[in-house]
């Protein structure tokens, strides 16, 4: 019987997977920002995505955001303990069954729940400047920079709901953000997803739907990630590199031959090759507005 069961929710994850995938990347190009170097000549098939969480920042973005909501008396002290061991089972994910890590997410954009889009983006402007703008890892911001810098879009790719995602591209000046898509009625928030939340195959649907949108060519793409959850991401890219990774990605990455870059030590980071970092592809072709909206039936 539970044999069965497990076999018939299968296809239903993969289907909310999909589904987390192509919100994500409706609601990614709808914010995504102008050209932050327009004098440099464009790549248009060629991006790079990459992981937020241990990956371009130190920590759980969404828990630094938390800490800044309960600063504001959203929720209580006792909450945000709470919220910090749903984030630590979050990190270990691909542990638990699928069906414990999106009740976890969604537990944790609960308290998002009766408040508005416009609030909780305003928020999110203040919070990224007092505890995350000084998390932000100086090399990987440079590995960022350099696609950029060769005309290529960089997209962030996170479990972090789209909102956060997208003001953390914009600060950093990065082309835009695919993210955790939370439903909202009438700009309202009701704390559930579209979906499920952005984590392991779905962020591999994401990256698939905002390249087929875009014209992209996911063999002269580049993702680089911290945890083996986000192999499947990896897997989809035709250059995939492992930032500060886990003992997990850390071992499939040498099985397979990918790059590993570790910005954890205190040693002087070497430095950065075009060649290695952009690919050979790239080296021989050179808690807001867009939120995908469900809307109240008439």
């Amino acid at each position: 019987m539970s044999a069965r069961r497990g076999a018939a929710k299968g296809p239903e994850l993969e289907r909310l997977a999909e589904l987390a995938g192509e919100a994500s990347a409706e609601a990614a190009l709808a914010m995504e920002q102008e050209d932050p170097h327009p004098a440099v000549p464009a790549d248009l098939t060629a991006a790079a995505f990459f992981d937020v969480d241990n990956t371009i920042m130190m920590g759980a973005s969404i828990f630094h955001f938390a800490r800044g909501l309960a600063a504001r008396k959203f929720f209580s002290n006792s909450d945000l303990v709470k919220f910090a061991l749903q984030q630590v089972m979050f990190r270990v994910g691909g542990k638990e069954s699928a069906d414990g890590i999106r009740s976890s997410r969604e537990q944790a954009l609960s308290f998002v729940a009766g408040h508005t889009v416009a609030e909780l983006t305003r928020l999110g402007e203040e919070i990224y400047d007092e505890l995350m703008a000084d998390k932000i890892w100086p090399g990987t911001r440079a590995l960022a920079q350099m696609h950029l810098d060769a005309g290529q879009r960089v997209w962030l790719v996170t479990a972090t709901p789209v909102e956060l995602a997208a003001i953390i591209a914009r600060r950093l000046g990065l082309t835009g953000a695919l993210g955790t898509v939370a439903e909202s009625h009438d700009g309202v928030f009701t704390g559930k997803l579209v979906g499920e939340m952005l984590h392991g195959p779905a962020k591999a649907h994401a990256v698939r739907s905002l390249a087929a949108r875009e014209g992209l060519d996911l063999r002269r793409c580049t993702a680089y990630s911290d945890s083996s959850n986000d192999v499947p991401m990896l897997s989809v890219v035709g250059t995939a590199i492992a930032v500060n990774p886990d003992s997990g990605l850390r071992e499939v990455a040498r099985k397979r031959g990918w790059e590993i870059r570790d910005f954890r030590t205190g040693r002087k980071a070497a430095k950065i090759g075009v060649p290695s970092v952009l690919g050979a592809g790239a080296v021989a072709g050179a808690v807001a507005a867009g939120l995908a909206y469900r809307k109240r039936s008439a």
